[in-house]
């Protein structure tokens, strides 16, 4: 049992609000309202675990280490250059510590779910391992050992363009459909039953799979499991625009609603340049924009067409992709800085009905990662996972700020030390800020990427 003097429930803010948790980690009653009881685990401010939809964990090690200004023009294309030298030297071994350390930063930040877009599949010659899912599973074990909830997305890589081959540095991401396929079945023995695990595709982008073989890999997935979560990078960059109007003559998003028609089981990440027709229609569908505000940043992609996005009803959630930042609450804050630098003005995020800028995109994020993951996940209610992130109410950040102005300062004005405890499926895994496995953890990576930087 966990008593939290306030607590933000799906229906907003509640007093003295009693949470009971089921053996299996699951949230069996939310009681507000009641005093505390004898046995009870005394929280002040209690938020529903936060969702990272979208995370390629080996980039973990290379953050910091594609800043310096390479010969000619820096851009996401000198940077994808960097990444697939380092992506080179990865071995499970260092896949699986580096991911360790990761998910051990992203619970410590109040992360409790991670979407792994899992991209490097093979050996650095892309001959597969002798058992073909051996990175896949090293990140399902990274995962457990720091009891993090994870969405497996594994990804679907074919071609280095609209219609041009892969490239030498792209061998590891390559399968054809049969072989992509069975290792999907086979994450799927691997995740079901464990209620802390789950299981999407990701076909990567409208440049890397072929027509065909992206409309038969979401129908092979969908008969499966029909409303199964289908991730997929759109319209990242000018230059990927560019290229799929040479190609094809539509736009990425037009281009995607010609073949697929995405539903609310689909993530559309980054989604940086849409314009906008194929906006307004990707918002109706209820597909979800998983928004990676310090990567897109980082990367110089451009910035979301976040106003737009919300005022057609669309949804959002984040990720933390290329880990430059392990936060979501900073993350929030580049989303919606990024987007008064854009606009010259402020409380972009913010509406009549939700004039609270943190409280609105902290919500959109936990109901949109919810959705993007497809987990029972991000609220605070019966039958969710009991994915719970503990405050401190006496933080400098925080005292004196109440209901969804606390949202606010959480958001807007973050600081150090503001999450104490993170639990995971009714466990508790981070303790005063600090994982349990955070020294151990920390040991593994430090002599796991020794000799990686370039």
């Amino acid at each position: 049992m966990i008593h939290a003097d306030r607590a933000l429930l799906p229906q907003g803010w509640a007093e003295n609000v009693l949470v009971e948790v089921g053996p299996d980690g699951t949230i069996m009653a939310v009681s507000p309202g009641r005093p505390v009881p004898a046995g009870a685990e005394r929280a002040g401010l209690l938020l529903p675990g936060i969702p990272n939809v979208h995370s390629h964990a080996f980039q973990r090690a290379m953050a910091g280490l594609a800043e310096r200004l390479p010969e000619g023009e820096a851009s996401f294309w000198t940077w994808r250059a960097v990444m697939y030298a380092f992506a080179g030297r990865m071995t499970p071994d260092i896949v699986r510590a580096v991911a360790t350390q990761l998910y051990v930063e992203m619970l410590e930040a109040g992360y409790t779910a991670v979407g792994e877009f899992h991209y490097l599949h093979h050996q650095p010659d892309g001959q597969p391992h002798a058992d073909p899912a051996e990175l896949a599973l090293a990140h399902l074990d990274a995962a457990r050992r720091a009891g993090i909830g994870i969405t497996m997305l594994p990804s679907l890589y074919v071609t280095g363009g609209f219609g041009q081959p892969a490239e030498a540095g792209q061998r590891r991401f390559l399968h054809d459909l049969d072989g992509y396929l069975r290792l999907v079945e086979r994450l799927r023995g691997e995740t079901a039953g464990r209620a802390d695990e789950g299981l999407g595709i990701a076909p990567h982008s409208l440049r890397a799979v072929p027509p065909d073989m992206l409309v038969d890999a979401v129908g092979a997935w969908r008969a499966l499991v029909p409303d199964g979560p289908v991730h997929l990078h759109l319209a990242e960059q000018v230059r990927e625009v560019r290229e799929c109007l040479e190609a094809t003559g539509r736009r990425p998003g037009e281009r995607l609603l010609e073949l697929v028609r995405p539903d609310p089981g689909w993530t559309l990440i980054h989604a940086t340049h849409l314009a906008d027709g194929e906006l307004a229609a990707l918002a109706v569908s209820g597909a979800v924009a998983g928004l990676c505000p310090s990567t897109e940043g980082n990367l110089g992609d451009g910035l979301f067409r976040l106003a737009d996005w919300l005022a057609a009803g669309g949804r959002l959630a984040i990720g933390t992709d290329s880990q430059v930042v392990i936060d979501p609450f900073e993350e929030l804050r580049w989303l919606e800085h990024g987007q008064r630098t854009q606009v010259l003005r402020r409380t972009v995020a913010a509406s009549p009905e939700q004039p609270h800028t943190g409280a609105r995109l902290l919500t959109a994020v936990l109901a949109g990662g919810r959705q993007a993951l497809g987990r029972p996940i991000g609220r605070i209610e019966p039958g969710a996972r009991a994915d719970l992130v503990v405050l401190d109410a006496d933080h400098p950040r925080l005292v004196e700020r109440a209901g969804d102005g606390l949202l606010d300062s959480l958001v807007l004005a973050p600081g150090k030390g503001m999450v104490r405890h993170v639990m995971v499926g009714g466990r508790w895994r981070v303790r005063d800020g600090r994982h349990r496995e955070h020294d151990r953890a920390a040991s593994a990576y430090r002599q796991a990427v020794r000799g990686l930087a370039p």
